[in-house]
Protein backbone atom coordinates (compact mmCIF):
# COMPACT_ATOMS: atom_id res chain seq x y z
CA UNK A 1 0.00 0.00 0.00
CA UNK A 2 1.22 3.52 -0.92
CA UNK A 3 0.24 6.14 1.45
CA UNK A 4 0.72 10.03 1.72
CA UNK A 5 1.31 10.97 5.10
CA UNK A 6 1.13 14.71 5.52
CA UNK A 7 2.53 15.82 8.42
CA UNK A 8 5.19 12.51 8.43
CA UNK A 9 8.24 14.03 9.83
CA UNK A 10 6.30 15.70 13.20
CA UNK A 11 4.93 14.09 16.86
CA UNK A 12 2.35 11.72 15.57
CA UNK A 13 3.52 11.55 11.78
CA UNK A 14 6.65 10.08 12.83
CA UNK A 15 5.41 7.30 14.78
CA UNK A 16 2.71 6.81 11.60
CA UNK A 17 5.53 6.20 9.50
CA UNK A 18 7.05 4.29 11.16
CA UNK A 19 4.87 1.79 12.31
CA UNK A 20 3.14 1.56 8.50
CA UNK A 21 7.13 1.31 6.96
CA UNK A 22 7.41 -1.45 9.71
CA UNK A 23 4.43 -3.52 7.81
CA UNK A 24 6.33 -2.78 4.65
CA UNK A 25 3.69 0.09 3.29
CA UNK A 26 5.16 2.93 1.02
CA UNK A 27 5.40 5.92 2.42
CA UNK A 28 5.22 9.46 0.96
CA UNK A 29 5.70 12.35 3.36
CA UNK A 30 4.06 15.75 2.86
CA UNK A 31 5.64 17.84 5.94
CA UNK A 32 7.77 21.36 5.52
CA UNK A 33 10.04 19.90 7.61
CA UNK A 34 11.20 17.37 4.54
CA UNK A 35 10.57 20.12 2.02
CA UNK A 36 7.23 20.69 1.67
CA UNK A 37 4.41 22.92 2.01
CA UNK A 38 1.31 21.22 3.01
CA UNK A 39 -0.69 24.55 1.63
CA UNK A 40 0.94 24.08 -2.09
CA UNK A 41 -1.40 22.13 -4.38
CA UNK A 42 1.44 21.90 -6.64
CA UNK A 43 3.39 19.71 -3.59
CA UNK A 44 -0.04 17.92 -2.90
CA UNK A 45 -0.48 17.28 -6.43
CA UNK A 46 3.49 16.21 -6.61
CA UNK A 47 2.95 13.46 -3.82
CA UNK A 48 -0.62 12.45 -4.36
CA UNK A 49 0.14 10.70 -7.59
CA UNK A 50 0.06 6.53 -7.41
CA UNK A 51 -0.96 6.66 -3.66
CA UNK A 52 -3.69 4.09 -2.39
CA UNK A 53 -4.64 6.37 0.37
CA UNK A 54 -4.25 9.71 2.40
CA UNK A 55 -3.11 10.56 6.21
CA UNK A 56 -3.84 13.88 7.29
CA UNK A 57 -1.41 14.85 10.53
CA UNK A 58 -0.05 18.18 9.38
CA UNK A 59 -2.08 21.08 11.24
CA UNK A 60 -0.81 24.45 13.53
CA UNK A 61 -1.90 22.44 17.05
CA UNK A 62 -2.57 23.89 20.54
CA UNK A 63 -4.45 26.49 22.06
CA UNK A 64 -2.66 29.74 20.58
CA UNK A 65 -1.11 32.83 22.56
CA UNK A 66 -2.76 35.91 21.23
CA UNK A 67 -5.40 37.19 18.49
CA UNK A 68 -3.77 37.25 15.72
CA UNK A 69 -2.56 33.88 15.56
CA UNK A 70 -6.37 33.05 13.44
CA UNK A 71 -3.79 33.78 10.20
CA UNK A 72 -1.67 31.54 10.89
CA UNK A 73 -4.11 28.79 12.11
CA UNK A 74 -6.85 29.05 9.26
CA UNK A 75 -3.49 28.82 6.26
CA UNK A 76 -2.17 25.84 7.84
CA UNK A 77 -5.20 23.81 9.07
CA UNK A 78 -8.04 25.30 6.58
CA UNK A 79 -6.37 25.83 3.65
CA UNK A 80 -3.54 23.36 3.80
CA UNK A 81 -6.65 21.35 3.82
CA UNK A 82 -8.15 22.87 1.44
CA UNK A 83 -5.85 22.56 -1.41
CA UNK A 84 -5.03 19.13 -0.41
CA UNK A 85 -8.96 18.30 -1.66
CA UNK A 86 -8.34 20.71 -4.76
CA UNK A 87 -5.05 18.81 -5.30
CA UNK A 88 -6.96 15.12 -5.01
CA UNK A 89 -9.81 16.26 -7.36
CA UNK A 90 -7.00 17.42 -9.69
CA UNK A 91 -4.84 14.04 -9.83
CA UNK A 92 -8.19 11.68 -9.84
CA UNK A 93 -7.41 10.48 -6.07
CA UNK A 94 -10.37 8.32 -4.84
CA UNK A 95 -8.65 6.42 -2.34
CA UNK A 96 -9.57 6.73 1.60
CA UNK A 97 -8.92 9.85 3.87
CA UNK A 98 -7.75 9.78 7.19
CA UNK A 99 -8.09 12.79 9.06
CA UNK A 100 -6.07 13.91 12.39
CA UNK A 101 -9.17 15.55 14.44
CA UNK A 102 -9.39 16.66 17.74
CA UNK A 103 -11.67 16.90 21.10
CA UNK A 104 -11.47 20.03 20.60
CA UNK A 105 -14.46 19.96 18.20
CA UNK A 106 -16.87 19.57 20.98
CA UNK A 107 -16.11 22.67 23.29
CA UNK A 108 -16.70 21.72 26.80
CA UNK A 109 -17.42 17.94 27.59
CA UNK A 110 -20.57 16.18 28.32
CA UNK A 111 -22.51 17.46 31.49
CA UNK A 112 -25.25 16.47 33.38
CA UNK A 113 -27.57 17.80 36.18
CA UNK A 114 -29.48 16.10 38.90
CA UNK A 115 -32.73 17.61 38.10
CA UNK A 116 -31.91 18.66 34.39
CA UNK A 117 -30.37 16.15 33.28
CA UNK A 118 -27.55 16.40 29.97
CA UNK A 119 -27.11 19.73 29.71
CA UNK A 120 -24.66 21.90 27.62
CA UNK A 121 -22.85 24.73 29.42
CA UNK A 122 -22.37 28.49 27.81
CA UNK A 123 -18.69 29.64 27.87
CA UNK A 124 -17.20 30.12 31.56
CA UNK A 125 -17.33 33.47 32.55
CA UNK A 126 -14.00 35.65 33.68
CA UNK A 127 -15.62 36.74 37.01
CA UNK A 128 -16.03 32.68 37.87
CA UNK A 129 -12.64 32.14 36.88
CA UNK A 130 -11.08 35.09 38.34
CA UNK A 131 -12.84 33.92 41.69
CA UNK A 132 -11.82 30.38 41.63
CA UNK A 133 -15.13 28.91 40.54
CA UNK A 134 -14.14 26.74 38.03
CA UNK A 135 -16.73 24.10 37.23
CA UNK A 136 -19.45 25.81 34.86
CA UNK A 137 -22.93 25.63 37.06
CA UNK A 138 -26.22 24.43 35.06
CA UNK A 139 -26.88 26.56 32.56
CA UNK A 140 -30.89 26.31 34.10
CA UNK A 141 -31.24 26.08 37.30
CA UNK A 142 -27.11 26.98 38.50
CA UNK A 143 -26.60 24.29 40.09
CA UNK A 144 -23.38 22.20 40.08
CA UNK A 145 -23.37 19.16 36.97
CA UNK A 146 -21.21 16.24 36.73
CA UNK A 147 -18.97 15.49 34.28
CA UNK A 148 -19.53 12.71 31.30
CA UNK A 149 -17.71 10.71 28.74
CA UNK A 150 -18.59 12.76 25.90
CA UNK A 151 -19.81 10.52 22.42
CA UNK A 152 -19.24 11.05 18.92
CA UNK A 153 -22.75 12.39 18.29
CA UNK A 154 -22.43 15.35 21.01
CA UNK A 155 -23.11 18.50 20.11
CA UNK A 156 -19.81 20.41 18.52
CA UNK A 157 -19.07 23.94 20.22
CA UNK A 158 -15.41 24.71 18.90
CA UNK A 159 -14.57 27.25 21.72
CA UNK A 160 -10.87 28.64 20.34
CA UNK A 161 -9.21 29.29 16.88
CA UNK A 162 -8.10 25.86 17.01
CA UNK A 163 -10.86 24.39 17.45
CA UNK A 164 -13.09 25.67 14.73
CA UNK A 165 -10.25 25.27 12.70
CA UNK A 166 -10.23 21.25 13.25
CA UNK A 167 -14.14 20.78 12.75
CA UNK A 168 -13.68 22.64 9.31
CA UNK A 169 -11.44 20.38 8.40
CA UNK A 170 -13.82 18.12 9.08
CA UNK A 171 -16.25 19.22 7.27
CA UNK A 172 -14.18 20.14 3.91
CA UNK A 173 -13.34 16.76 4.01
CA UNK A 174 -16.91 15.45 4.39
CA UNK A 175 -18.07 17.80 1.83
CA UNK A 176 -15.28 17.14 -0.54
CA UNK A 177 -15.44 13.90 0.20
CA UNK A 178 -18.83 13.37 -0.38
CA UNK A 179 -18.79 15.15 -3.97
CA UNK A 180 -15.25 12.56 -5.34
CA UNK A 181 -16.40 9.46 -3.59
CA UNK A 182 -13.74 9.52 -1.09
CA UNK A 183 -14.30 8.08 2.11
CA UNK A 184 -12.97 9.64 5.31
CA UNK A 185 -12.63 8.70 8.84
CA UNK A 186 -11.81 11.61 10.87
CA UNK A 187 -10.20 10.30 14.29
CA UNK A 188 -10.93 12.89 17.14
CA UNK A 189 -7.15 12.85 19.45
CA UNK A 190 -7.49 13.34 22.99
CA UNK A 191 -4.61 15.00 24.83
CA UNK A 192 -1.70 12.69 23.20
CA UNK A 193 1.51 12.14 25.00
CA UNK A 194 4.83 10.52 24.55
CA UNK A 195 8.27 10.75 22.96
CA UNK A 196 9.22 12.99 20.70
CA UNK A 197 6.28 15.44 22.14
CA UNK A 198 7.50 18.81 20.70
CA UNK A 199 8.94 21.38 23.01
CA UNK A 200 10.27 25.05 23.77
CA UNK A 201 7.25 26.18 22.20
CA UNK A 202 4.13 27.69 23.53
CA UNK A 203 1.91 25.59 21.24
CA UNK A 204 3.31 22.20 23.08
CA UNK A 205 1.14 19.37 24.33
CA UNK A 206 1.01 20.09 28.59
CA UNK A 207 2.56 16.84 29.22
CA UNK A 208 5.58 18.10 27.33
CA UNK A 209 5.69 21.81 29.10
CA UNK A 210 5.59 19.86 32.57
CA UNK A 211 8.18 17.46 31.68
CA UNK A 212 10.55 20.37 30.60
CA UNK A 213 9.96 22.24 33.52
CA UNK A 214 10.53 19.44 35.76
CA UNK A 215 14.06 18.56 33.46
CA UNK A 216 15.24 21.88 34.11
CA UNK A 217 14.68 21.99 37.62
CA UNK A 218 11.47 23.69 37.80
CA UNK A 219 8.07 23.02 39.30
CA UNK A 220 5.34 22.14 36.88
CA UNK A 221 2.95 24.88 37.16
CA UNK A 222 -0.77 24.02 37.00
CA UNK A 223 -3.56 26.31 35.66
CA UNK A 224 -6.91 26.75 37.49
CA UNK A 225 -7.30 24.13 40.54
CA UNK A 226 -5.40 20.89 38.61
CA UNK A 227 -8.90 19.56 39.05
CA UNK A 228 -9.60 19.41 35.08
CA UNK A 229 -10.43 16.10 33.58
CA UNK A 230 -8.46 14.48 30.52
CA UNK A 231 -7.90 12.00 28.83
CA UNK A 232 -4.30 11.00 28.12
CA UNK A 233 -3.32 8.96 25.40
CA UNK A 234 -0.01 7.51 24.35
CA UNK A 235 1.08 8.51 20.77
CA UNK A 236 1.70 4.76 19.79
CA UNK A 237 -1.89 4.24 20.35
CA UNK A 238 -2.69 7.13 18.45
CA UNK A 239 -0.11 6.07 15.42
CA UNK A 240 -1.88 2.75 15.32
CA UNK A 241 -4.94 4.20 15.16
CA UNK A 242 -4.34 5.54 11.76
CA UNK A 243 -2.62 2.16 10.63
CA UNK A 244 -5.98 0.67 11.62
CA UNK A 245 -8.05 3.02 9.75
CA UNK A 246 -5.66 3.11 6.98
CA UNK A 247 -5.75 -0.14 6.61
CA UNK A 248 -9.28 -2.06 7.33
CA UNK A 249 -9.73 -4.12 4.65
CA UNK A 250 -12.86 -1.63 3.48
CA UNK A 251 -12.79 1.82 4.79
CA UNK A 252 -14.93 2.82 7.82
CA UNK A 253 -16.35 6.71 7.11
CA UNK A 254 -17.08 8.47 9.78
CA UNK A 255 -15.90 10.21 13.23
CA UNK A 256 -14.40 8.15 15.94
CA UNK A 257 -13.03 9.33 19.54
CA UNK A 258 -9.05 8.23 19.80
CA UNK A 259 -8.73 7.84 23.46
CA UNK A 260 -7.70 5.59 26.70
CA UNK A 261 -10.92 5.57 28.30
CA UNK A 262 -8.85 5.92 31.37
CA UNK A 263 -9.85 9.39 32.98
CA UNK A 264 -7.11 11.63 34.88
CA UNK A 265 -7.10 15.04 36.09
CA UNK A 266 -4.00 17.58 34.74
CA UNK A 267 -2.82 17.47 38.14
CA UNK A 268 -2.65 14.02 38.23
CA UNK A 269 -0.56 13.98 34.89
CA UNK A 270 1.82 17.13 36.60
CA UNK A 271 2.50 15.09 39.79
CA UNK A 272 3.05 11.74 38.25
CA UNK A 273 5.84 13.48 36.28
CA UNK A 274 6.72 15.29 39.48
CA UNK A 275 7.39 11.73 41.10
CA UNK A 276 9.41 10.20 38.00
CA UNK A 277 11.21 12.57 37.43
CA UNK A 278 12.34 13.10 41.71
CA UNK A 279 11.60 16.91 40.87
CA UNK A 280 9.39 19.61 42.45
CA UNK A 281 5.84 19.42 43.39
CA UNK A 282 3.21 21.10 41.29
CA UNK A 283 2.87 24.66 41.55
CA UNK A 284 -1.54 24.72 41.22
CA UNK A 285 -1.30 28.50 40.16
CA UNK A 286 -5.13 29.27 39.88
CA UNK A 287 -4.20 30.98 36.36
CA UNK A 288 -6.60 30.46 33.85
CA UNK A 289 -7.31 31.03 30.12
CA UNK A 290 -10.67 32.01 28.70
CA UNK A 291 -9.80 29.44 25.36
CA UNK A 292 -9.91 26.45 27.79
CA UNK A 293 -12.30 23.88 28.91
CA UNK A 294 -12.77 22.75 31.92
CA UNK A 295 -13.79 18.95 31.69
CA UNK A 296 -13.53 16.67 28.28
CA UNK A 297 -12.87 12.93 28.32
CA UNK A 298 -13.72 10.58 25.23
CA UNK A 299 -16.28 7.87 24.96
CA UNK A 300 -14.00 5.42 23.44
CA UNK A 301 -16.47 2.54 22.24
CA UNK A 302 -17.56 3.43 19.20
CA UNK A 303 -13.85 3.39 17.90
CA UNK A 304 -13.19 -0.02 19.36
CA UNK A 305 -16.66 -1.30 17.64
CA UNK A 306 -16.48 0.08 14.31
CA UNK A 307 -12.62 -0.26 13.68
CA UNK A 308 -11.57 -2.83 15.94
CA UNK A 309 -9.14 -0.12 17.51
CA UNK A 310 -8.68 0.12 21.53
CA UNK A 311 -5.87 1.54 23.19
CA UNK A 312 -3.55 0.08 24.93
CA UNK A 313 -0.79 1.58 26.85
CA UNK A 314 -1.39 2.44 30.11
CA UNK A 315 -1.24 5.82 32.14
CA UNK A 316 1.59 4.57 34.15
CA UNK A 317 3.46 2.88 31.48
CA UNK A 318 3.18 5.46 29.36
CA UNK A 319 4.14 8.21 31.62
CA UNK A 320 7.47 6.42 32.24
CA UNK A 321 8.52 6.24 28.80
CA UNK A 322 8.06 9.61 28.75
CA UNK A 323 10.62 10.19 31.35
CA UNK A 324 12.89 7.97 29.93
CA UNK A 325 12.86 10.09 26.71
CA UNK A 326 13.37 13.39 28.79
CA UNK A 327 15.65 12.34 31.21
Amino acid sequence: MRVLVTGGAGFIGSHIVDQMRADDHEIVVLDRRAGGDVTSVDDWIDRLRGVDAVCHQAARVGLGVRPSDVTGYVADNDVGTAAGLWAMDAVGFRGRLVLASSMVVYGEGRYSCPEHGVVRPGRRRPDDLEAGRFDPPCPTCGGPLASELVPEDAPLDPRNVYAATKLHQEHLCAAVGAELGIAVTALRYHNVYGPGMPRDTPYAGVASLFADALVNGRAPHVFEDGRQRRDFVHVTDVARANVVALTQPDPVPGAFNIGSGDVHTVGDLAAALSRALDGPPPLITGQWRIGDVRHITADPRAAERHLGFRAEIPFADGIAELVSARS
